[in-house]
C-alpha cells in the first residue's frame, strides 16, 4: 500500500564504488521517525532512520539545501512509502522524495 507522509530531513549520504568486484551506488536520507513505535526500551529526542533512495546522483538534486542541513536545521519533506506489514511488523520502503512547498523558501532566506 503506497502512502504519503510529511517528515523532517536531517541529512544526506551518498555511497559509490566497487567493494571485491561488486559494484554499489546508493542515496541514504536520513528521517525522523515516531519515537511511540518503539517497541522495546526508551528513547529520548530525535532518532533518524536512513532510506535508501536512488543512486549517488541523487545527492545532487539537494545541494541547494545542504547548508541549511549543515546548520543543524531539518529540511520538511514530503515523502511517499510503500508499506507491507507482515508478522514482523511494518515495512517502509522510500519510494519518492521532495523538499515541502515552504522547505524551499524558508531555505533559502536562511542562506540569504
Amino acid at each position: 500500500m503506497k502512502m504519503k507522509s510529511d517528515a523532517l530531513l536531517f541529512g544526506i549520504e551518498s555511497s559509490k564504488g566497487d567493494f571485491e568486484g561488486t559494484k554499489y551506488d546508493s542515496t541514504k536520507f536520513h528521517l525522523s521517525v515516531d519515537l511511540g513505535q518503539k517497541g522495546n526500551g526508551e528513547t529520548i529526542g530525535i532518532v533518524t532512520r536512513p532510506f535508501k533512495f536512488g543512486d549517488s546522483t541523487e545527492l545532487l538534486k539537494w545541494k541547494h539545501l545542504g547548508q541549511y542541513m549543515s546548520a543543524g536545521k531539518p529540511v520538511p519533506v514530503e515523502c511517499e512509502f510503500d508499506v507491507v506489514a507482515s508478522a514482523d511488523g511494518v515495512k517502509l520502503t522510500l519510494l519518492g522524495i521532495k523538499p515541502a512547498t515552504q522547505a524551499s523558501g524558508k531555505a533559502a532566506a536562511a542562506q540569504a
